[in-house]
């Protein structure tokens, strides 16, 4: 096929965020601020107020002082030496863009802090924290690991001091979801989370799509994602009040939710929560994201506290009639956009002068051919060979590497499309496997089948289904570093709670979950392997109260790294059956090459 000339990627840049040169100019500065704040010591997270996993340009600390801009790990800075708390997605990435002759990286659970904090912050000192960017759990798990060697004292942003041209907070459009899309209003929505508060007068939302979900409206002001940042409290007996800059605040906004919700600026946010506690209400609090600063206030103003779990997380994970229509047809226009590019892919890579930019710009390009695709769902994970195996790899104009002939290329990508969101992994061949390639990739299939085809109990978590993408590995002694699934949002976040596959994942599925499947396998230093589906759940037709997936994704696995003696029937027929499916919804929708390629790609094993 004729290669075409793909315009320069708009969703995602590839220009080196990191300077390590910065770090030491930037950390003597904070440094300097310590004296004046009373502190030996300063905590840098990479959340802002909102949790979010895309944040503003302006609340980028920890990537603005260390360097670091991955999306989880948080920073200590003492007065003599500092330390990066990173988890093991990191753990390359991380030393590669701060100064390690200041930074000390640390591997860590989920990029949170260990004990070896201890050697940052002098005994009987204090250890400085902004309560607006740390839940209170984690405050409490702050002062359990200090246990006295330190005091932990909350105090005004430090990086702010020194964040001379920090960037301001973004205003962007805000749209409201039709029913067609949303479908439930928003003063249904409304109800059902006031009527489930029990014994809380209020609760206080902070997270970003919880309130656009709440309130069926989208935004633009973080990458990614189409969050609109703010906060909101919601009443039992009263309207909401939703809190917005007040850039934000327009008479559009206000005649779309008149009569539903009171809208404030964000500046009268603490008043707000102050009132409630003189007011003697119950208010609940998820300590897993709300800030400290919220709990503080509240308790200090009076207010009884509740913490629970956002109400909102449960309710929004449990995905409607509608919002899996949109889902089902943001995946149909995705795998059209799939096809056109691996298809391309295959003609191309086997020259051997594809870069990792050249694959990320291309697949961009082919999903903006749809009009309704409006962003990528995260940046694009485009690892060659070696790059592979680093588990959230960013490509940029600096690590850039061209894929070489028989090199495994595994992409990991998704977009926001009006209709919904997706996520998708493919690892491709570009030349005869070796017999281990093989091995490993049917082995990292056969779970994400053994997820795809389980039947089970209602009542059952992702916790206690995680093995079954794991067991295949284990028989060789490996495994993979991460978890097998996410939770993935409507037209929201691409990673959202509470259910997903993991270890970690203690909320049993209900109907309407939608997740990912994505077991993988990696090769330090030679090639990296991932197959990832999303999936639905739903009630199974096997037996009463259990449940089971449907596959939303239609994009044909590369059966070239398929050892088919490893395959048991069964799973031969599910692979078999799911090409046969994706030629049936996506063989009519493209055309020429294209559909050659497809036919092929989805002919049976």
């Amino acid at each position: 096929m004729t290669s075409p000339t793909f315009p320069p990627a708009l969703f995602q840049s590839f220009e080196e965020k990191a300077d390590p040169s910065q770090v030491a100019p930037r950390v003597e500065a904070l440094r300097a601020e310590f004296a004046a704040a009373g502190v030996d010591g300063f905590l840098i997270p990479r959340a802002d107020a909102h949790r979010g996993e895309s944040v503003p340009p302006g609340e980028a600390r920890l990537a603005y002082v260390t360097g670091f801009t991955g999306s989880a790990g948080v920073a200590l800075v003492g007065k003599d030496r500092a330390a990066l708390f990173v988890d093991s997605r990191y753990t390359l990435q991380a030393p590669a863009q701060t100064n390690t002759e200041l930074v000390d990286v640390l591997s860590s659970d989920r990029g949170g802090i260990t004990a070896e904090a201890l050697r940052y912050v002098p005994e009987g000192g204090s250890l400085g924290y902004d309560p607006w960017l740390h839940t209170p759990g984690e405050v409490r798990d702050m002062e359990k690991l200090l246990d006295g060697h330190a005091k932990l004292v909350p105090v005004a942003n430090l990086v702010d001091r020194i964040w001379s041209d920090r960037p301001g907070a973004p205003v962007s459009t805000i749209e409201f979801l039709g029913h067609n899309r949303a479908g439930k209003t928003t003063a249904d929505k409304i109800a059902e989370i006031s009527e489930g508060l029990g014994k809380a007068d209020a609760a206080v939302l902070t997270l970003p799509e919880s309130i656009c979900w709440l309130f069926n409206m989208r935004g633009r002001d973080v990458p990614n994602t189409p969050f609109v940042l703010g906060f909101a409290i919601v009443q039992k007996d009263s309207r909401p009040t939703l809190y917005l800059d007040s850039g934000k605040i327009t008479p559009d906004l206000r005649q779309a939710l008149e009569g539903l919700a009171d809208i404030s600026p964000s500046q009268d946010f603490a008043a707000a929560l102050s009132q409630l506690g003189r007011d003697g209400k119950g208010v609940q609090i998820d300590p897993a994201s709300a800030p400290a600063a919220v709990a503080e206030t509240l308790a200090q103003a009076g207010a009884k506290l509740i913490e629970q779990r956002d109400p909102v997380l449960l309710p929004k994970s449990r995905k409607n009639e509608a919002e899996l229509a949109g889902m089902r047809e943001a995946h149909k226009l995705d795998a059209v956009a799939l096809a056109k590019f691996l298809a391309w892919f295959d003609a191309e890579a086997p020259a051997g002068k594809l870069t990792e930019i050249d694959i990320v710009t291309a697949l961009e390009a082919f999903r903006r051919e749809e009009e309704s695709c409006v962003d990528a769902s995260f940046d694009t994970i485009s690892g060659a060979g070696p790059n592979g195996a680093i588990v959230h790899y960013r490509v940029t104009s600096k690590t850039n590497r061209t894929l070489r002939p028989g090199e495994l290329m595994l992409v990991d990508s998704g977009a926001q499309y009006l209709s919904g969101t997706t996520d998708i992994t493919r690892t491709m061949a570009t030349g005869t496997p070796t017999v281990e390639q093989r091995d490993r990739f049917t082995r990292v299939l056969k779970g994400m089948i053994a997820i795809s085809m389980a039947h089970f109990p209602k009542g059952t978590t992702g916790a206690q289904i995680d093995v079954l993408a794991r067991q295949f590995l284990w028989q060789v002694g490996q495994t993979y570093n991460h978890g097998t699934g996410h939770g993935v949002g409507a037209y929201l976040g691409v990673h959202e709670g509470p259910v997903g596959i993991a270890p970690r994942y203690a909320t049993p599925f209900e109907t309407g979950n939608v997740l990912s499947n994505e077991p993988g396998y990696y090769k330090a230093g030679e090639y990296g392997i991932r197959v990832e589906n999303l999936i639905v759940v739903q009630e199974s037709e096997a037996a009463p109260g259990y449940l089971d997936f449907e596959t939303l994704t239609l994009v044909p696995i590369d059966t070239r790294l398929v050892d088919v003696a490893l395959l048991t029937q069964a799973e031969r027929d599910w692979l078999n059956a799911y090409h046969q499916m994706v030629w049936r919804e996506i063989g009519p929708l493209v055309t020429g090459d294209v559909k050659l390629w497809l036919e092929g790609a989805t002919e049976a094993i």
